[in-house]
């Protein structure tokens, strides 16, 4: 479902090249939950922005569901992310203008997906899985740091996408709210098939998956040469 070819991205600040992705290759298969693991700058965040299609690669090839994603148009890879691809930011990203229902509506909107009674029931499922259904009315400004993930959350599940990309989405949770978001996410891969890949510093986050990659200065390593995931598990 997701492959990734010898990816590379270096960014420019003034007349210094700092390198984020040294030639990453990886594959997730089609329904697998696979998590990403790594410290701050080890280039975990760009190669989630790579793989959304949301920031280009320098070199390297993606594939999302078999289609070359590095080498659509703009407006290609924006209808291919709208269609098959659901994001959770850490920030939220929720528009501070609509309620709570309304942000989650948008996703559906954009999708194309209409207002028919079986989209309303999912929306209901969804919100009232993740505990929001009573929040519905209120504007991001309104919830908490909790409510307003859940509320992201269902926006990116609304539409059954069948890839999920998740970037730190417990990174400004507490423990409660984070394991919601983490079943949810679980639950979601598991009942919908849903490919799912999350970004995350958290190891106890990280073993909602099946699978961890981890990564370091701008590479994928091995378990073993991560020195900060041994000593958490010390």
């Amino acid at each position: 479902m997701i492959e990734a070819e010898n990816v590379c991205k270096t960014y420019r600040v003034g007349k210094v090249e700092v390198p984020a992705l040294r030639g990453v290759s990886l594959q997730v298969a089609k329904g697998e939950f696979v998590t990403i693991v790594g410290p701050s700058g080890s280039g975990k965040s760009t190669l989630f922005y790579i793989l959304g299609g949301l920031t280009h690669a320098d070199s390297g090839r993606v594939m999302i569901d078999g289609v070359n994603f590095t080498a659509l148009s703009d407006s290609e890879r924006t209808r291919l992310r709208r269609t098959k691809i659901g994001f959770v930011f850490q920030k939220f990203n929720l528009l501070p203008t609509l309620t709570a229902e309304g942000n989650i509506e948008i996703a559906r909107d954009i999708s194309g997906k209409g207002d028919g009674a079986e989209e309303r029931k999912r929306v209901r499922n969804v919100t009232q899985l993740l505990g929001i259904e009573q929040r519905l009315a209120h504007r991001p400004a309104e919830l908490s740091g909790g409510e307003q993930q859940r509320v992201a959350l269902a926006r990116a599940l609304v539409n059954q996408p069948a890839i999920v990309l998740a970037d730190e989405p417990t990174g400004n949770l507490d423990t409660q709210n984070s394991e919601i978001v983490l079943k949810m996410l679980r639950r979601s891969n598991q009942e919908f098939g849903q490919t799912v890949l999350m970004i995350t510093h958290n190891p106890e986050a990280a073993t909602y998956g099946d699978r961890i990659i981890h990564m370091r200065d701008g590479s994928i390593v091995p378990a073993e040469k991560d020195p900060q995931w041994s000593f958490a598990h010390d």
